[in-house]
């Protein structure tokens, strides 16, 4: 018997897009904003722009590893600066940033790749951070029973720096944490300095 236990992120439970509908309703949005796509460098733009955002909602599906911590291992596993991108759901404009995902282990420890795969099927849907930092460490507590976990995520959004307020340069930070990493101050911001945030409050 396998030493190994799987917890599959499916995404056969998302509708399949429907790429032709989606074009025609960008090609209708673009005319909306008195925008023609009859020339020549435009005429192809709806069928890229369905393309484009069907790619960024449609997560890559893997099954997520899990072995026994045979060792005892006690310390924090801590992957920092796993990049990725998501979309704001409420301007649907892109957002960029990077996640520092860590735990205390259990009884059992995850393969390394999967915590940015976590991430980044998170990510791949209409955002927004708060959520997103929730969900990650949400899904790692449920998955894996560690004795902790922390999730810091820095990001620029788009709809603050390309529009609205112009706030160029600007980095929304969110964070979780459950277990020790929460109830001791001394895990706590070990946990913080790992992922690079010199002041805990």
């Amino acid at each position: 018997m396998s030493v190994a236990v799987y917890a599959e992120l499916r995404v056969a439970d998302r509708p399949v897009p429907d790429l032709e509908a989606a074009e025609r309703a960008a090609a209708a949005l673009l005319h909306a904003l008195g925008i023609s796509t009859a020339g020549e460098a435009l005429r192809n733009t709806p069928r890229r722009m369905a393309r484009a955002y069907a790619e960024m909602f449609t997560p890559t599906p893997f099954e997520a590893t899990t072995f026994p911590n045979e060792e005892g291992y006690e310390e924090l596993v801590l992957v920092r600066d796993i990049g990725f991108r998501s979309v704001c759901e409420h301007h649907l404009l892109p957002f960029t940033g990077t996640a520092c995902v860590g735990y205390l282990p259990g009884d059992r420890l995850l393969g390394l790749s999967k915590l940015a795969r976590v991430v980044d099927y998170f990510a791949c849907r209409p955002q927004v951070q708060e959520r997103l930092t929730k969900q990650v460490a949400d899904w790692l507590t449920d998955h894996l029973q560690p004795r902790a976990v922390g999730v810091v995520i820095r990001a620029e959004h788009t709809c603050m720096t390309l529009r609205g307020v112009h706030a160029g340069g600007s980095t929304t930070v969110t964070s979780t944490l459950s277990g020790t990493l929460r109830s001791d101050d001394r895990s706590r911001r070990e946990f913080f300095s790992l992922a690079g945030i010199g002041s805990t409050g």
